[in-house]
């Protein structure tokens, strides 16, 4: 009956520790999470900028197969 209550007393130690271990994560992922939203992603850049993509024209045809040739 001894060893029976000494494993159940470690079983009850690791889940312990696994719980307070998870909830200490899970705040911290929190706490990262609210300062990245904070951020502002999609403000227009400043400085000496360059526009790297141009809006053309172009037929859908040829977009497509860019698209299939790249994968993007």
């Amino acid at each position: 009956m001894g060893r029976l209550r000494h494993s159940l007393r470690d079983l009850v130690k690791v889940l312990l520790v696994f719980t307070v271990c998870t909830f200490v994560f899970y705040m911290a992922l929190r706490m990262v999470h609210g300062e990245y939203e904070r951020q502002h992603r999609y403000d227009p850049p400043g400085g000496s900028a360059v526009k790297v993509s141009s809006s053309q024209d172009s037929d859908w045809a040829d977009r497509l197969s860019i698209f299939f040739r790249l994968g993007e």
